[in-house]
């Protein structure tokens, strides 16, 4: 069976690796990595280097992500990125299935492109709402173009079924990253310091904050009110914040935080992209999650952690008990990181499932 593995940005990467390492290890399957999308863009980590050094060459790179994060310059990559895939399908139509996973733009625009050839495409993470993000758009965009649909709940399986009017596409497989939280060998605290310096003996606050892409506007006051939180949240806890991808308005939180880092040098730490193994050591030793990431709705609650999901961007996604919504209201944010700091979350994890990884390489089989 020959499969592509579309991944456009660090997130679905992680997500995947479980899959990827599981299908390299079936001799009965070879797989494409098409590499595209942040992977490729220096500023924003150039990610692909990652990809290398786990070993999962040659892959096949397109470079389609152009500079700026306004809407015209989105829309303007999302064009481009239609270019290059309509020119790659052209001549690599020959895949038993086609992998996509997420919400990303620049994924609906690889995905789209190939509707005109009939691939079979395998939509993984679909039915899941984000009502604050116009990725919930583009998820819906590739659902639609796919044959196949690997969902994390049965709350997201009746989702599909209602986009497709069929329920024999849907298979409910779990989060597809537990699976990798399972195998991964973390880091110690020594040895997170001495790749990061930074040290997780400090109390810390893990931070990723994205833009609101469905309403523009409010960002500016979102990034004021998460500030003056911040002010509040250094005098008891050191705070390492990831950066964000490339969205609109991507830039505008990335600059808030680098700002931010050489306001308090010694207290917020603003790094590009721990990777995987660096990411879950900082969450497992971390007091709490603030942000609106798809990793404090689905994987904190596998590691004890309690989360303040902030804004709309993940509105609708459905979560663990370990998760509270807040505005972005500097006194809501203050308020519940006091009660919820050095909390123990021992509820469970709606997204978790055993053997994902093996559910979906059987389906894709049968």
């Amino acid at each position: 069976m020959k499969i592509a593995v579309l991944t456009s940005s660090r997130a679905d990467y992680g997500i995947y690796l479980p899959l990827l390492k599981r299908m390299q290890e079936d001799s009965s399957i070879h797989f494409d990595l098409i590499v595209f999308g942040s992977h490729c863009a220096d500023r924003l980590g150039a990610t692909v280097q990652q990809i290398k050094e786990d070993g999962f060459q040659p892959f096949i790179e397109i470079n389609n992500l152009l500079d700026g994060d306004s809407p015209l310059d989105i829309s303007r990559t999302y064009a481009l990125t239609v270019q290059y895939f309509a020119e790659f399908w052209n001549v690599n139509s020959d895949y038993d299935w086609i992998l996509a996973l997420g919400d990303r733009f620049e994924m609906a625009a690889a995905v789209n492109s190939g509707i005109p050839f009939g691939l079979n495409f395998a939509h993984i993470h679909a039915g899941e709402t984000t009502l604050g993000a116009i990725d919930n758009i583009y998820r819906h965009q590739i659902t639609l173009a796919s044959k196949l649909h690997f969902v994390s709940t049965e709350k997201n399986a009746e989702k599909v079924k209602s986009i497709m009017g069929d329920d024999n596409t849907v298979e409910v497989v779990g989060a597809l990253g537990l699976e990798h939280i399972e195998a991964i060998q973390l880091l110690s605290i020594e040895q997170f310091e001495e790749i990061w310096q930074v040290d997780l003996n400090v109390p810390t606050v893990l931070m990723t904050v994205h833009p609101e892409t469905m309403n523009i506007a409010g960002n500016e006051n979102n990034i004021i009110q998460l500030g003056e939180a911040i002010k509040e949240i250094v005098k008891t806890h050191q705070i390492v914040v990831t950066l964000p991808n490339a969205d609109t308005m991507g830039s505008v939180y990335r600059n808030f935080f680098i700002q931010l880092q050489h306001e308090y040098p010694r207290h917020l730490f603003a790094i590009e992209n721990l990777g995987s193994q660096s990411y879950f050591t900082c969450m497992k030793f971390t007091d709490i999650l603030i942000g609106n990431t798809s990793s404090g709705i689905i994987e904190a609650a596998s590691f004890g952690k309690y989360v303040i999901n902030l804004g709309n961007r993940q509105l609708g996604r459905e979560s663990s008990s370990n998760v509270v919504h807040v505005a972005f209201d500097a006194a809501q944010i203050i308020s519940n990181f006091n009660s919820l700091k050095g909390q123990t979350y021992n509820g469970p994890n709606v997204y978790f499932k055993k053997d994902t990884s093996e559910k979906i390489i059987q389906r894709l089989k049968k």
